[in-house]
């Protein structure tokens, strides 16, 4: 495969361990952050990277900045869509494009980006085994008028990014789309009593990334620790996907391309 392999939000965490992973791998990355000071240090951390880009995913238009500096390389190998917030919100956070910012920063950005990229070989979707809490509907799907639940906005967040990975896989037949359960793993998101294994946290998301091995050029599944997981039922919902890809557009004004 040809291209390099965009790692979102990889400065820490599960995504500067696959960062790192693939370049030790021999693979071409490109790291991001949301400011020059994040990206100083993933520098530090991941000498070797091909590049970093930046980019806050709290506003759109540093994500579109950041779509436009990549497209100028041609069209990259693999998305990891690593980054992401958590359920600690207390209140709902108004983004500078009026949005709640756990939808924005989890799933919006990362649609935005797919959809103004030229299309990836493979695409990888970071989700959570809370997305099975979350709820498989698009009202109000911006928290404007509900009262704000941060736990439950997570949930749903975490959801509407596994449902982005089926329906791209059933959208774009020549893309490999899929998303990955990373674990309850101790990160500064997930705290550290967190139960499962950090080593094992970034290691799905890399293989589905980069491998070459027939078990790998799959799309259209739900992993956890590379292996098919079960998934929400919504997920694999046509009319739901649907639903889903409309909000995002009309959120974001970018219609995803046939």
């Amino acid at each position: 495969m040809n291209g390099s392999i965009l790692v979102t939000g990889s400065a820490d965490g599960l995504g500067l361990a696959a960062a790192r992973e693939l370049v030790a791998d021999g693979y071409a990355v490109i790291g991001h952050a949301r400011n020059s000071a994040r990206a100083a240090q993933l520098r530090a951390q991941v000498p070797d990277l091909d590049d970093v880009v930046i980019a806050d995913f709290a506003a759109l238009d540093e994500v579109r900045a950041m779509a436009a500096t990549l497209a100028d390389r041609g069209a990259l190998q693999a998305i990891i869509h690593n980054a992401g917030v958590g359920y600690r919100e207390r209140c709902r956070i108004e983004t500078v494009d009026g949005h709640a910012h756990v939808l924005q920063v989890n799933v919006l950005a990362p649609y935005l980006l797919t959809a103004l990229l030229p299309k990836t070989q493979r695409l990888v979707w970071l989700s959570s085994g809370l997305h099975r809490d979350g709820d498989a509907s698009v009202d109000d799907i911006d928290w404007a008028h509900r009262a704000w639940n941060g736990f439950q906005a997570y949930a749903d967040s975490k959801l509407f990014d596994a449902t982005l990975a089926m329906a791209l896989a059933r959208r774009w037949a020549q893309v490999l789309s899929n998303a990955v359960e990373p674990g309850w793993v101790p990160t500064r998101m997930g705290g550290p009593g967190a139960p499962d294994d950090l080593t094992l946290g970034h290691v799905t998301q890399a293989w589905l990334a980069g491998a070459v091995d027939l078990e790998a050029q799959c799309s259209g599944d739900y992993y956890f620790h590379m292996e098919a997981a079960p998934a929400h039922y919504a997920i694999r919902d046509h009319e739901f996907q649907n639903e889903l890809l409309d909000a995002c557009a009309r959120l974001t004004g970018v219609c995803l391309p046939d």
